[in-house]
């Protein structure tokens, strides 16, 4: 089967996990990288690959996925051999999909009203509930530690890893020394730290142009 997929990307931006978990998973990928303070992003060409404009997006042979949730769970399937997803069966599997799930249905929502200072709506009828609940859910969890399955570190760790590195440094979430602790441990891996030297490649490949 063809595992080749095209990964369009943009350093200091969300799918700088995504980066992160393709290291980790070891893929064969063709990194298309675009500039978003330029507004690449919003380009006719772009917008025919994604209509949103927002990246992670692969292209994996006929295949558009996007959102970052869906484009972790794809990948860690695609490469299932790098064992970053608990297969089907695997006790682990429920827990695994609850807190990719968990990421982007309550703590992003979350996190957008937190930051935004917006009032949330009534808990009746928000998809969080409240913001308070929703970082202690996740603070409880990397209590138990090391990793949020345990002791098996996983394709969800690259997510909240890599999020939780920039939502402590702008200080949306705090950071705590379980937290700090976790940010370490995730992002200080041999594939996150290849992942952080490509973004700093195409960052300075970006100022270059851009002064030349």
């Amino acid at each position: 089967m063809n595992r080749h997929v095209i990964f369009y990307h943009s350093p200091q931006s969300r799918s700088a996990g995504a980066l992160a978990l393709l290291e980790e998973l070891n893929a064969d990928y063709e990194l298309h990288s675009l500039n978003l303070p330029a507004k690449e992003q919003r380009q006719a060409e772009y917008l025919k690959i994604n209509p949103m404009g927002k990246v992670p997006a692969i292209l994996h042979d006929e295949a558009l996925i996007t959102e970052q949730v869906a484009v972790f769970l794809y990948m860690a399937d695609l490469y299932a051999e790098a064992k970053l997803a608990p297969p089907i069966g695997d006790p682990l599997r429920g827990p695994y999909l609850r807190w990719m799930a968990f990421y982007g249905s309550c703590f992003e929502p979350a996190l957008i009203d937190k930051s935004l200072k917006r009032e949330p709506a009534d808990p009746s009828v928000c998809p969080y509930g409240d913001y308070d609940t929703t970082v202690k859910t996740v603070m409880d969890q990397l209590a138990k530690g090391p990793y949020l399955l345990g002791e098996q570190f996983s394709a969800v760790d690259v997510l909240w890893g890599t999020a939780l590195a920039w939502t402590t440094a702008f200080g949306l979430v705090p950071k705590t020394p379980v937290v700090e602790a976790y940010i370490e441990r995730v992002t200080s891996r041999p594939a996150a730290k290849r992942a952080q030297a490509r973004d700093a490649e195409l960052l300075a490949a970006r100022e270059k142009a851009k002064s030349s």
